[in-house]
Parts: structure tokens; C-alpha cells; sequence
């Protein structure tokens, strides 16, 4: 069965942490890429980052020197530890897998709930 669950979010004041987890199906999670996206009130859905099965990591500009991608293979798990939160890091996080096209990254059609991150100003 094909399956995302994120988990680990919650209320927190600026300058706060927040650590999110996914666990994947392994279908999913060999075969790809993953990467965690958001989706703030108002606003588009964002890449915030991504990371290849064997290490190499990405992320937009917006959360450089503050998240951090990470994952175990092992456990069919990818994580999120958010550093230094500012309300405009308020959002609904999803993880998924993340395909490379012709024109940029894009999520499979396989999404999980979300895990809402909310940061109070």
C-alpha cells in the first residue's frame, strides 16, 4: 500500500524548534527523491527541501542555515528539523516523494495529511 504519514508539528514561538518525521511506503521512498513541502495561508505550495537516497540535500532560500533534511533509508523515514521559526514558516508541511522533469521538481500524486506547523508572532 502506498502511504505518507507526517507527524511532529505544532505550536511555537519565534525562534523556536520544531522536528517533523514522514514515514513512507518503500515503494515510494526507494524509487525517488523526497522532499517536504508547505503550503501557507494564501500562498502557493512550496518545495522548502529535498534529499536524494544517498545524501545530497536541497533547499529553497527562504530556510537555508536553519532546516535540515535528513533521512533513514532503513526505516523508510525522512525528516525535517526546523531551526530559528518565524511566523512565515506557518503552514500545513506534507512530504513526498519528488520527481525530476524536464521543467523542475514535482510531487508524485501520493500525499499524506500534513502536519500544521504554526509559528506565533
Amino acid at each position: 500500500q502506498v502511504q505518507v504519514v507526517e507527524s511532529g508539528g505544532g505550536l511555537v514561538q519565534p525562534g523556536g524548534s520544531l522536528r517533523l518525521s514522514c514515514a513512507a511506503s518503500g515503494s515510494i521512498f526507494s524509487a525517488n527523491p523526497m522532499g517536504w513541502y508547505r503550503r501557507a495561508p494564501g500562498k502557493q505550495r512550496e518545495l522548502v527541501a529535498r534529499i536524494t537516497r544517498s545524501g545530497v540535500t536541497n533547499y529553497t532560500d527562504s530556510v537555508k542555515g536553519r532546516f535540515t533534511i535528513s533521512r533513514d533509508n532503513a526505516k523508510n523515514t525522512v525528516y525535517l528539523q526546523m531551526n530559528s521559526l518565524k511566523p512565515e514558516d506557518t503552514a500545513v508541511y506534507y512530504c513526498n516523494a519528488v520527481v525530476r522533469t524536464f521543467t523542475g521538481w514535482v510531487p508524485s500524486d501520493y500525499w499524506g495529511q500534513g502536519t500544521q506547523v504554526t509559528v506565533t508572532s
